[in-house]
């Protein structure tokens, strides 16, 4: 019986080194591979893949994947993100267990941010 194993999630996008510099700088993702049309880094045990593609309804900023990321401080991580070139997708809320946000990154892709009581 075969098993399949997690990989990673890929994105696409139209400038992977730009995009590596904003998990990398923003939310502290390691780098190993960042070249023009590809890239790897990780965060514990999720690694992201991502892609160049020149498609750009492919690039359509409707939603795409959604990356969960918990933070320590919300709203430091979203002044970082923005620097980076994300948007704040609506008010950061503060939820009875702690803050939440959603923000569009890099092509469209959105990341929603947790930060816990």
């Amino acid at each position: 019986m075969a098993t399949a194993s997690f990989r990673w999630l890929l994105q696409l996008h139209k400038d992977v080194p730009k995009a590596a510099r904003f998990y990398s700088e923003g939310l502290d993702f390691t780098v190993s591979v960042c070249t023009l049309r590809w890239a790897e880094l990780q965060s514990g045990p999720l690694k992201l893949g991502l892609m160049q593609s020149h498609n750009d309804h492919v690039m359509q900023n409707g939603y795409s994947s959604l990356l969960s990321f918990t933070v320590t401080d919300i709203n430091s991580t979203v002044t970082k993100l923005m620097a980076l070139g994300a948007e704040l997708d609506g008010p950061i809320k503060y939820e009875i267990h702690g803050k939440v946000a959603a923000m569009r990154g890099l092509d469209g892709h959105m990341l929603g941010l947790y930060e816990p009581v």
